[in-house]
């Protein structure tokens, strides 16, 4: 096994995600794509494969755990992340990856075509004009710079019962202070990535029922 497959499964074990050598290999594959589309798109900032394992893909993979449901959106994906690596490391999800630039989403959904990943549909679109067929159990992002803006753009895609979940390196007070606590349960857990400097937190929002809210 190569350094890059033992650096991905010990870090994903350290995460609490168990990885088959069928996942490992995609995983590895979606970074070899990457390299070859960002030599001509600039999909990332980040050059070689080794930072991208972390932070890429353990940074994705951090987000697994702590997913409740089958049916999850990915606002902002980019070239797919974190949505590509939670859908490889669970195949009983189901994903819709959402981008508005079209270079990102067609290496998005490159992959996921050469990775036969039948989970996993990508969309060209802005959120605002975002029209699914059905509501999610999970709104998954780590695009958006404002998370009072994520709450407001994405709790009316949910079902009654599901979870908006946003990828946060350090959380400011003020920040926080955007999310209305009476329209909103808010949970946030703190994540350690394998060899990624810096804090990171996932911040987990539930829109509040009607009743509940009408009782507070």
């Amino acid at each position: 096994m190569t350094d890059l497959a033992n650096k991905l499964r010990e870090g994903a074990a350290l995460l609490g995600v168990d990885l088959d050598d069928q996942a490992i290999d995609r995983l590895l594959r979606l970074l070899e794509m990457l390299e070859k589309w960002n030599a001509v798109y600039n999909l990332t900032a980040l050059r070689d494969r080794e930072s991208w394992v972390t932070a890429h893909l353990l940074d994705s993979l951090s987000l697994v755990p702590h997913l409740q449901g089958e049916r999850f959106l990915d606002v902002g994906t980019g070239p797919g992340f974190p949505g590509l690596p939670a859908a490889i490391a669970r195949p009983d999800t189901e994903w819709i990856l959402l981008d508005s630039n079209q270079k990102k989403t067609a290496f998005a959904s490159q992959v996921a075509a050469e990775l036969k990943l039948t989970n996993v549909t990508v969309q060209q679109s802005r959120v605002e004009g975002f029209q699914p067929v059905a509501p999610f159990d999970g709104v998954v992002s780590r695009a958006f710079s404002d998370i009072g803006d994520f709450a407001r753009l994405t709790a009316h895609l949910l079902h009654a019962d599901g979870w908006l979940f946003a990828m946060k390196g350090r959380l400011s007070p003020e920040e926080m202070t955007h999310v209305d606590p009476v329209r909103f349960r808010i949970r946030i857990e703190p994540l350690v990535v394998p060899g990624l400097a810096g804090e990171r937190h996932l911040v987990l929002l539930q829109p509040v029922k009607f009743e509940e809210s009408a009782r507070q």
